[in-house]
């Protein structure tokens, strides 16, 4: 980066500046992960020059032909990687990915039913200020008032007395695997189509760790950052029978040019997926959020639902008196790095909400495994049972800086960067 460091000297140090601190911190945000520096290095080539819209063999531009190359790749992996008919990697993100089928398949103020934000939903799952929630009728399914997990009887019931088009499946705080056959028998009980949407647990269904929702839904939606470790961007995988609805509705329908830079840093992720290497670092993942979450159960906070069967899980901080505002502060000023998140039945205001949400992916791309999730544990317990003490949080800081010394992230490229 030395023509940066010179041409732009604030930029670089800024970048700089992000590279200590995600070396430094605890990263505990469940969509968050650390790429491959063969990522970093496919996402910061010469394709950001090149447009291309349309796709492979039928663009606009002229000179496509090593980006049609690339994109060709992406395909290929994805659909070996998931098994799917038809794969498009052109979306920029999940959000545009879930817009795609809803453009291509509904009419303004037809019936989705789709998860509640508040049990574990995402904003492009019906929130009023979403598109999801403008232009479509969103009848929200939640969880069990006891279990805390999907009450699939109600999901029936709900499906049966407002006929939805489609029923989106899929989360983004939601601790808990998925049935995917169920959810396809309900909609079968009353002709919807299905749209899964595994955002989050994408790696884990690429390495056979959850069901995989392709034979059982007309539409799957995905990014590939957080399990995937792959740079920040959408794809979406459909049966044949959907495709050129699918790619029409992506290009002319709601994107122009794709990120060609992104798409062949996606071609990287897919690589990585289908390695030995990968089915290991998911298992991994898993282990972690299951020690992670064990131990702040011995600690004494409730973990929704009990546990958790993937990447994350959400920690109740009701009867400890704080806030997930407060508390995700707190943390931060630690070098913890987690997110607020509403609990189900939460009555704090999403701003506020009375949980945090904490994620192991990045914690274990780094190596780390279940001792040192213990130890995380105990170092979040220091923090949130004093929270406003800034001495015992400096102190906590500290012994984050010696953890993490341990199982050095970007130490190489630091030491280049400020050579």
């Amino acid at each position: 980066m030395k023509n940066l460091r010179t041409y732009d000297p604030a930029v670089f140090k800024a970048i700089v500046d992000e590279a200590k601190r995600e070396d430094a911190n605890l990263e505990l945000i469940a969509s968050e992960n650390f790429v491959d520096e063969a990522v970093l290095e496919a996402q910061g080539s010469c394709l950001t020059n090149k447009y291309a819209e349309g796709y492979p063999s039928a663009r606009w531009y002229n000179g496509c032909r090593n980006v049609d190359t690339i994109e060709r790749i992406a395909i290929e992996r994805a659909k070996k990687v998931f098994g799917a008919e038809h794969v498009n990697v052109q979306p920029h993100s999940g959000t545009q990915a879930n817009m795609v089928v809803y453009f291509a398949m509904l009419s303004p103020g037809d019936t989705v039913l789709a998860m509640d934000l508040s049990c574990g939903g995402h904003l492009s799952h019906g929130n009023p200020h979403n598109f999801s929630g403008k232009f479509y009728t969103i009848i929200p399914y939640g969880v069990d008032h006891k279990t805390e997990m999907i009450d699939y009887g109600e999901v029936a019931r709900l499906a049966k007395e407002h006929s939805p088009k489609m029923i989106l499946v899929g989360a983004s705080a939601y601790p808990r695997a998925l049935d995917f056959k169920r959810f396809r028998q309900i909609a079968d009980s009353i002709g919807a189509f299905v749209l899964v949407d595994i955002a989050h647990i994408a790696g884990l269904v690429a390495a056979g760790l959850h069901q995989s929702p392709v034979p059982y839904a007309e539409f799957v939606s995905s990014t590939t950052h957080k399990t995937m470790r792959g740079p920040r961007g959408g794809f979406i995988m459909c049966r044949n029978e959907f495709a050129k609805k699918v790619d029409t509705e992506v290009f002319p329908g709601i994107q122009g040019g794709p990120l060609m830079h992104v798409i062949a840093a996606k071609a990287v992720c897919f690589k990585e997926a289908l390695t030995g290497g990968f089915r290991i670092y998911q298992k991994q993942i898993v282990k972690n959020a299951k020690s992670l979450s064990d131990a702040m159960a011995s600690l004494g906070y409730r973990i929704v639902s009990g546990g958790t069967d993937t990447h994350l899980f959400l920690v109740d901080l009701t009867k400890k008196g704080l806030t997930g505002k407060d508390a995700s502060s707190a943390l931060d000023r630690a070098g913890i790095t987690v997110n607020k998140n509403l609990i189900p039945f939460d009555t704090q205001s999403p701003f506020i909400a009375s949980g945090i949400r904490i994620g192991s992916p990045a914690v274990t791309t780094r190596g780390m495994k279940e001792a040192q999730m213990e130890r995380i544990a105990s170092l979040i317990d220091r923090v949130l049972s004093d929270p406003h003490n800034e001495a015992n949080i400096r102190a906590v800081s500290k012994d984050v800086k010696s953890l993490v010394k341990k199982f050095p992230l970007y130490k190489d490229m630091i030491r280049r960067l400020e050579r």
